[in-house]
This record gives C-alpha cells, sequence and structure tokens, in this order.
C-alpha cells in the first residue's frame, strides 16, 4: 500500500505526521511518500521519503496513491484522483472563525469551485469533537463520511510521557523551573494577508518587560505570515514562528495567548490557562470573518481588549485559573472530549485494520 501524506502544503507536522508516526510504528511493507516544500525539507526526519510539492513528481505520487492522508486542500490542479483511492481529510483545527462558503469577507467565486472539487473528492473527514462535526460539515458543505475521533495530533498532549516530554523541550529553549511561559500565538487578518509587515498584535518587549525577568514569551505566528514582520529578540522573547510542531510548544507553556485562532480548542486538552485579547473583536467579528459559535459567551478565558488588561491577567495566574474554572471546564467536555490520547489509533484501526 502506498500511502501519501500532505501536511499544510509541505510541512512534516500535525495529523498527517500523527498518523504516519503510528503506522510507521505498526511496521509492514507499506510505501510511505510525503509532499515537501523545499522550505521546510529539513525539519522531515531522516529517511523519509519525499518529493517537491508542486511539481510533476507530486502529481505522480498522488495519482498513484493506495491512501492520501492531509490536512489541507491538496489542490494542485494537474492531479486526477483514481477512484479507489481513498482520501482521509484530517483539517487542521476546530473552526472557530467562519470558513469556506461561511465566512463574511468572500474570496472570488471560481476559488469556491476549485475548493468544492476539493472537497467532492475527500471519501473520509475526522472531527475532534461531536460540536466538531457540525462545525466541519456545515463550513465545508460536506455530506459524506465522518470519522469523530479527536485529533492524533493531540494524542502528545495526553500522552503518559507528556510530563517528560514538556521537560525536554523546556530545557532545549532554555526554559527553567522558574519560568512561566507565555505562548503567543494568534491567527492571521484575511485583510493584512497580502500586505508587507503585518501588526504583531501586541508590543512584545513591552510585555515582558511589564512581566519581569521570570516569563517569557514565546511568539508563533500563523504560517501564511510566518517570515513577515520582524519579532524582537531577547531573553524574554522569542520567534518560534518556524518551530517544526506547535504541540511541543503546547506542551512547554504555561499559559496560551491567542485571538480568533483554532488553537485555543487544542491548547485547551491541557488544562492550562488560555487568555483571549480581543482587540479588534467588532470588526473581526462583524465584517472580516465571523465565527462559528458566540465567542464572548463561550470562551474558556478573559477576552481583554488591550494590552493592559492582558498585562494584569497575566500577572496573576493563579486567579485567572480560579476565576474562569467552570467556562473552562465546560468548553472542554463541549470540544475536547475525544481527545483522550487514543485519537491516532481510532483513525488506523478504522482505515488500517490489523
Amino acid at each position: 500500500m502506498k500511502v501519501v501524506y500532505n501536511s499544510f502544503n509541505g510541512r512534516y507536522s500535525d495529523n498527517p505526521r500523527a498518523i504516519h508516526e503510528a503506522l510507521l510504528g505498526r511496521g509492514g511493507a507499506d510505501e510511505h511518500v510525503w509532499l515537501a516544500d523545499p522550505g521546510h525539507r529539513h525539519t522531515f526526519p531522516a529517511g523519509v521519503e519525499t518529493v517537491r510539492i508542486a511539481s510533476p513528481a507530486a502529481v505522480a505520487a498522488l495519482e498513484s496513491a493506495d491512501v492520501l492522508v492531509a490536512n489541507c486542500h491538496t489542490d494542485l490542479d494537474t492531479w486526477r484522483k483514481r477512484p479507489e483511492t481513498v482520501y482521509l481529510q484530517t483539517w487542521h483545527g476546530t473552526p472557530l472563525k467562519r470558513i469556506h462558503r461561511t465566512a463574511i469577507s468572500q474570496p472570488p467565486a471560481e476559488l469556491f469551485d476549485e475548493m468544492d472539487n476539493e472537497i467532492a473528492r475527500w471519501d473520509y473527514l475526522i472531527t475532534p469533537s461531536r460540536a466538531g462535526t457540525d462545525l466541519l460539515r456545515t463550513a465545508f458543505g460536506y455530506p459524506g463520511r465522518v470519522l469523530e475521533t479527536g485529533y492524533p495530533r493531540n494524542d502528545v498532549l495526553n500522552a503518559p510521557d507528556r510530563e517528560q516530554r514538556r521537560a525536554k523541550i523546556r530545557a532545549e529553549l532554555g526554559l527553567t523551573a522558574e519560568h512561566t511561559a507565555i505562548l503567543y500565538a494568534p491567527t492571521y487578518r484575511d485583510d493584512e494577508a497580502t500586505v508587507g509587515d503585518v501588526a504583531l498584535g501586541l508590543d512584545l518587549d513591552a510585555l515582558a518587560r511589564s512581566l519581569g525577568p521570570t516569563h517569557v514569551l514565546l511568539m508563533r505566528r500563523h504560517y501564511f505570515l510566518g517570515g513577515r514582520t520582524p519579532v524582537p529578540h531577547s531573553d524574554q522573547v522569542r520567534d518560534l514562528s518556524a518551530y517544526p510542531d506547535i504541540s511541543d510548544l503546547y506542551l512547554a507553556a504555561d499559559v496560551l495567548v491567542t485571538d480568533y485562532s483554532s488553537v485555543l480548542f487544542d491548547f485547551a486538552v491541557t488544562g492550562k490557562p488560555i487568555v483571549l485579547v480581543l482587540y479588534d473583536l467588532e470588526h473581526y467579528r462583524d465584517r472580516l470573518r465571523g465565527f462559528t459559535l458566540d465567542l464572548v459567551a463561550e470562551a474558556p478565558g478573559p477576552m481583554p481588549t488591550d494590552q493592559a488588561g492582558l498585562t494584569g491577567l497575566l500577572s496573576d495566574i493563579p486567579a485567572l485559573i480560579a476565576d474562569y474554572g467552570p467556562r473552562y471546564a465546560a468548553f472542554r467536555e463541549r470540544y475536547c472530549h475525544l481527545d483522550d490520547g487514543r485519537a491516532t489509533q481510532r483513525v488506523v484501526d478504522a482505515l488500517w485494520p490489523a
């Protein structure tokens, strides 16, 4: 059997990576091929077979695949899916912001036609929760088969060795037990996606100074914007936008700061506190994208609208945890109930039975 993988258009990461590693662990003679972006080829482990994405070799790999595992649209125009090929679409997050035809701001109609043609090729869609199934079906207009399994990429967050992994990652990042690591992972804005410099949303240097030397900010930009607008670098501010696997950063961090990113659903699996800084809420909600849920009513943490409010909350994390405990628990029950560390096994059992 030949299995081809595509994660974020050429990276070794996310749900496809978890499934790949599980299949390798089973052994057997299956062939595994990844579509790789040359800029990220160095992040692939030694021995992993790759072909350059958007190349004739990638098209050939796709057209000879028995199974395609992807977490994004694999929209190479020249690729023709064979009837016997199984396309497993894992996607890459519970959609908080509206996507596809449900978004407020719309791309050209012909782009939707391409996406709909892609969606029609999916044979299975992985969903992270019962609520996630409804949100993803609605977003994509997808009537096909669903594997409601939880997200394989989140298994590491509930793995028996998660504390050992956390310690190892923190040591590699130079974080000691005295450091409070704040992961700042905002999403992108559609109206900024094609401009040069993009605002960071926060003054990271000023935030670090206000919190003091034991706090370290780990900046993780959306992969659309990873190389744009330099991030200040110091002992307290690190740009980890190119770090291969954000799940490692979830483990390393003590608190998440985000805005409208689906990372809040994944980070909630850890049980660690979340703050949503919503400095442009009305613009994003009412004119730019819109939400799939009532964020103000359901968010698992506080929602300051400026940096001063955020600083105050991060200065007293024990109070933050105590104040938002019930909301956090309700959020986890609704959106994270399947992220129990066994999602990958459920996917493998469904499509690759022993």
